[in-house]
């Protein structure tokens, strides 16, 4: 009998999905704003224990927890809304901090430089954008905005995955994502168009046909973006996952990807189109 190798991590997928999602659910509509920002910074400092074990050398373990340390701060002072003088003063000291670390502790003088590069790029990647999921939450109306972009997100990447499979020929940058086609990621943005048309019907009539184009178009097209980015990353740095925290679905930043895109985007569309 032919055995289906492909079974067992699609059961567990299906499995962690299935847990993953009412949890995920539950925390949006009901989390207190402050239970809700200490999440964000959670999810924040194992993304960004993520990205440093895979960035960095194991020789800098010690520099890669201080920066894991530092990128949750900044994102608790953010969501927790410290005055701006204390978060700019902050950020200014423990980014003048890590860069004394790393000049007493310079090790191999040919690649400190690369480290460095990568503890700020890790910085901007996982709290500058991670920190939004809990501004929008904030914001009136926040919790739809919040599961609009999950919704769209997540049928994008269905759609994309499905149209792909059935349709794909053309690659779409197979140095980065060789399974990814143009037939694929197309599919994925009238996907989410058709995703958020339904979600504006059922959930969120105040939205507009020309927001669900806009979001659709916009919002799922820098989601696919921010997921071709993390397998750059993931490339450069020699890996096939980020981790293995979440069954069957790798690594955390592995779930982030496009959301780490998608997240800001829709926040400042509703800042701007929305008045906050």
């Amino acid at each position: 009998m032919k055995t289906d190798l492909r079974s067992g991590p699609i059961k567990q997928r299906i499995l962690t999905a299935a847990i993953a999602l009412p949890l995920l659910i539950i925390l949006v509509i009901y989390a207190s704003p402050a239970l809700f920002s200490g999440v964000v910074c959670v999810l924040c400092a194992l993304a960004l224990h993520e990205f440093y074990a895979m960035g960095l050398p194991a020789a800098r373990h010690g520099e890669a927890g201080l920066a894991v340390a530092v990128g949750t701060l900044l994102t608790a002072l953010v969501l927790f809304r410290a005055p701006l003088t204390m978060l700019s003063g902050v950020t200014t000291l423990l980014m003048i901090g890590l860069m004394i670390v790393f000049l007493f502790r310079h090790q191999d003088i040919a690649s400190v430089g690369r480290d460095v590069a990568v503890v700020t790029l890790g910085l901007i990647y996982v709290p500058l954008l991670l920190m939004h999921v809990g501004l929008l939450r904030e914001l009136p109306s926040g919790r739809l905005w919040v599961f609009l972009v999950l919704v769209l997100v997540m049928v994008s990447d269905s759609a994309a995955y499905f149209v792909g499979r059935s349709l794909g020929r053309r690659k779409l940058y197979e140095r980065i994502s060789p399974k990814k086609t143009v037939e694929g990621a197309l599919g994925g943005l009238a996907g989410g168009i058709l995703g958020l048309l339904l979600y504006k019907y059922l959930a969120f009539p105040a939205l507009s046909l020309m927001d669900v184009v806009l979001l659709g178009l916009c919002v799922g097209g820098f989601s696919q973006v921010g997921d071709l980015f993390e397998s750059m990353l993931k490339r450069s740095f020699g890996v096939k996952d980020s981790g293995t925290l979440i069954p069957g679905h790798g690594g955390l930043l592995d779930r982030l990807d496009s959301l780490l895109f998608a997240f800001p985007l829709t926040y400042y569309y509703v800042i701007w189109f929305y008045g906050g």
